[in-house]
């Protein structure tokens, strides 16, 4: 009896020490937004992807649209001993108390496709050319349009999301001196009627504009959101429009209330982020384009810059993202404008996807 008492002291006394080895197995945490979007799944797998093929442990945690589960999520990864954190931040505010939490126990913090602002906490930013997705964006429906008197309608991504001012940004960079000189027309946001000649808004004009036209990210917001402006107009304020959608999932939603009005005999609508369902619509006409961002290479410019902090070696970069705080220096990914004349040469040929995924294709 006293030996087994022995081995069971013994063995608690081990327990700490194995559960801390334990914790300390991981080397690089990651933090993404939420499992119920398609984007996301398929950053997940193309991470374990890159993964897979190097030395280094990993865990992925999904913070499932709340900042609260985030922050959850990097004390978690803390206490596993993770050398670096990408995260992709949920609000990108509420983070930067968050993301300090890591940096206080030397963590590098790597802010993934979303930027963290009001903090010094960042050390790098992985992104795509944000601002260029929205001139991708606002470009394709300037080439699509002719004449004068063109109905506009504008909708963004989420006002806590620093990508969603920056897609604005760049799709207002091209459609700008259009609604200017007339060949587009507002029909759907009296903020951004108001400031329809300044062709650079501040913060806080985007902001207004934005407040009356985010998606919150959502597809039945965007739905409720589009069903209420086509409502709200004219016969004469419809016929063929052009849509700002900020991204894939809030276009498949427009795009299915534009197309059941009856006033509306056509339309451009935009997208990003190449999701399967999208992709489908681009194919069958439903969708008029969606800005491609190979999660591949993001996710390995990611795991990359990570490999190589955790070597003791500075990150190469290639741009710069004030976070209202400091410049943070960034990684930029290429984008890519899909339409239905190249959906094969750029998502199947590529590997990207597989044929069998789609219906349609010729």
């Amino acid at each position: 009896m006293k030996k087994l008492f022995a081995v069971l002291l013994a063995l608690a006394m081990l327990t700490p020490l194995l559960s801390a080895a334990a914790l300390a197995a991981t080397d690089v945490g990651i933090v993404l937004p939420t499992k119920d979007e398609p984007r996301w799944l398929q950053d997940q797998a193309r991470f374990e992807t890159v993964i897979a093929d190097t030395d280094y442990s990993v865990e992925v945690l999904f913070s499932q649209g709340s900042s609260a589960t985030e922050r959850t999520n990097v004390e978690t990864l803390i206490a596993k001993g993770v050398k670096v954190l990408i995260i992709c931040a949920q609000d990108a505010g509420a983070a930067a108390l968050t993301v300090e939490l890591a940096k206080e126990e030397g963590i590098t913090v790597i802010s993934y496709d979303r930027l963290i602002t009001d903090t010094e906490a960042v050390d790098y930013y992985v992104t795509f050319d944000s601002v260029a997705v929205g001139e991708a964006m606002g470009q394709y429906l300037l080439d699509n349009a002719e004449g004068v008197g063109n109905s506009l309608y504008l909708y963004a991504g989420a006002a806590t999301d620093n990508n969603a001012f920056l897609f604005f940004e760049g799709a207002w960079n091209i459609l700008q001196p259009k609604i200017a000189d007339g060949t587009f027309v507002i029909r759907n946001s009296s903020e951004a009627i108001a400031l329809q000649d300044q062709p650079k808004l501040t913060r806080d004009q985007q902001a207004a504009i934005i407040g009356q036209i985010t998606t919150d990210w959502d597809f039945n917001v965007a739905k409720s959101k589009a069903e209420a402006h086509l409502t709200a107009v004219g016969a004469d304020e419809k016929g063929l429009c052009y849509i700002l959608a900020p991204n894939d999932g809030t276009a498949r939603s427009i795009a299915d209330v534009f197309s059941s009005d009856a006033d509306v005999n056509g339309y451009y609508v935009t997208g990003q982020d190449a999701e399967i369902a999208s992709v489908q619509y681009v194919i069958d006409g439903l969708q008029s384009m969606t800005v491609f961002k190979d999660t591949r290479t993001l996710a390995q410019d990611a795991m990359d810059m990570a490999i190589t902090v955790m070597e003791g070696s500075i990150p190469a970069t290639d741009a710069a993202y004030n976070n209202t705080v400091v410049d943070v220096p960034a990684k930029q990914t290429p984008v890519v404008v899909v339409t239905k004349d190249n959906v094969v040469s750029v998502l199947i040929d590529t590997g990207y996807y597989a044929v069998s995924q789609f219906t349609g294709i010729k």
